[in-house]
């Protein structure tokens, strides 16, 4: 993990200090990736997009209220990549995902206090999760809904979520480096 937060402040130069808030939770010696240690722990979420890399299932997050991307608690997983791939397969009931090993984003956010749990950060690791033909989702318990949107629109939407938008540009980003299929 810390190479590749190593990797990821190297390529994202910008968000150098937020990488490096990451590998200071690594460094602590409480485990950052069960939900228990309450000054803060690792969470994993996808970026899910469809098979023409256009659009990304974004949930509208019962217990927040937004909508985001999917995601979860890495509980005890170290292997982040692969909790991102089970969460968006858990909250979407899609099958046939595919999750890229490689870092996408990272986002340090705060959550509120609910019920008996307080006020704690999130370190949520990002990647890029790829979805097959069949894009019919199951909408979980864990949202209100699920939805397909285009990923152009939320680049430009000041409403979204901010963390939404930095990463629809990154993804925009990376697509238009890539070579055409000419």
């Amino acid at each position: 993990m810390i190479g590749a937060l190593q990797q990821y402040a190297a390529v994202w130069q910008d968000e150098r200090s937020v990488a490096d808030q990451f590998l200071a939770l690594l460094g602590d010696p409480g485990d950052p990736f069960v939900r228990e240690r309450v000054a803060g722990h690792l969470t994993a979420s996808s970026w899910l997009v469809d098979a023409s890399g256009k659009r990304v299932l974004l949930t509208h997050h019962r217990k927040l209220d937004r909508w985001l991307q999917l995601g979860g608690h890495a509980d005890g997983d170290r292997d982040l990549a692969r909790v991102a791939l089970r969460e968006a397969e858990e909250e979407s009931g899609l099958q046939g995902l595919c999750v890229e090993d490689r870092v996408f984003d990272l986002d340090r956010h705060w959550i509120p206090e609910r019920g008996d749990v307080a006020g704690h950060w999130h370190y949520d690791v990002r990647y890029v999760v790829h979805a097959g033909d069949d894009e019919r989702f199951v909408v979980s318990e864990e949202s209100h809904d699920l939805a397909w949107r285009d990923i152009d629109a939320i680049a430009e939407d000041d409403a979204a979520d901010p963390s939404l938008r930095r990463m629809a540009r990154k993804w925009l980003q990376r697509r238009a480096a890539e070579p055409s299929d000419v």
